[in-house]
């Protein structure tokens, strides 16, 4: 009973999170309200990779492109964030994580839109050294997060069954094209905080690439699964936690690679693969031949014993 009322109290204090969001638009207007008579009647609003401005709009063109930045952020976190929650049954750290990194994101796009003002008023310089070290801290931790947890615990030492090779050698030459580009900028733009930013941002896409191009390893054992990638453990089924697994689709819209939030979660490079439903929630392994997964998975509950739980 207690455990169910801190699971509710914690849903409703991640929704006030999340509506809480919404203010930020609401102090972009105050700020623009509370200098509108200052601002001259051709702001600055971009600024090219050497720090020089290049772009001018009138302040009502500037209030409208800022709260308008913000209502689509907002729109699409808000959406993300409420769709993950009803999908989770209790709320884990990786949510919570991508909570704070929607936040943080929020906050350096509104410095950003108050840095604008200030520029405009003062001549005072924005901020984008101590903007380009959060987001790259911030990148760094959401991804580290997210990388180590849920995993499950390590299944015990057993004979390897087989092993599985789920890749896409195609996908890792794409994210590797715009990977370049962003080093290429990080090495020559004189800005600090525009060279971390386009680091993290690197960074990303090439570790996106060398998980594309490595692939997802699914290593069999009559213990359960493991999921690898790149040499790092992503996650551990338990032989006793598979409850049924199918053949299923994939869908192109939940987007590739890691996908998943609270207690399921998706290893996919392409539209086909094996659902696989636990004690613990639900994990898809994508393939481009599901039916040997499943034969796979077949065995080993056959080391169990029993006939191989398939789904309807």
């Amino acid at each position: 009973m207690n455990a169910s009322k801190d699971n509710s109290k914690t849903r409703r204090l991640f929704k006030l999170l999340i509506a809480a969001m919404w203010f930020a638009p609401v102090y972009i207007a105050f700020r623009y309200w509370q200098v509108w008579d200052q601002l001259p009647a051709r702001m600055v609003t971009h600024f090219g990779m050497n720090g020089q401005p290049n772009g001018w709009m009138t302040p009502q063109q500037s209030l409208t492109f800022s709260l308008g930045l913000l209502a689509f952020m907002l729109t699409l976190f808000t959406g993300i964030a409420l769709f993950a929650a009803h999908r989770s049954q209790r709320l884990d750290v990786n949510t919570w994580a991508m909570l704070a990194l929607f936040y943080v994101i929020l906050g350096v796009v509104t410095a950003i839109c108050d840095s604008v003002l200030q520029y405009n008023l003062s001549g005072a310089s924005i901020p984008l050294s101590a903007i380009g070290i959060v987001l790259f801290v911030s990148i760094f931790i959401f991804v580290a997060i997210f990388l180590r947890s849920p995993r499950g615990s390590e299944l015990p030492g057993s004979t390897v069954i087989t092993e599985e090779t789920h890749s896409a050698p195609f996908l890792a030459i794409v994210f590797a094209v715009p990977t370049a580009v962003m080093i290429l900028g990080a090495l020559t733009v004189p800005i600090i905080g525009i060279k971390l930013t386009l680091a993290a941002a690197a960074l990303a896409t090439l570790g996106a690439a060398g998980m594309a191009w490595d692939g997802f390893h699914y290593v069999f054992s009559p213990a359960g699964v493991e999921v690898r990638t790149l040499g790092f453990r992503l996650r551990s089924i338990h032989a006793e936690e598979i409850r049924s697994y199918m053949s299923d689709r994939w869908n192109t819209l939940g987007g590739y690679g890691i996908r998943g939030l609270g207690n399921r979660r998706a290893y996919v490079w392409g539209n086909r693969g094996v659902r696989i439903s636990t004690s613990d929630g639900e994990v898809f392994l994508g393939h481009s031949d599901p039916e040997k997964i499943v034969r796979d998975l077949d065995e080993i509950t056959n080391h169990k014993g029993h006939e191989g739980p398939r789904g309807s």
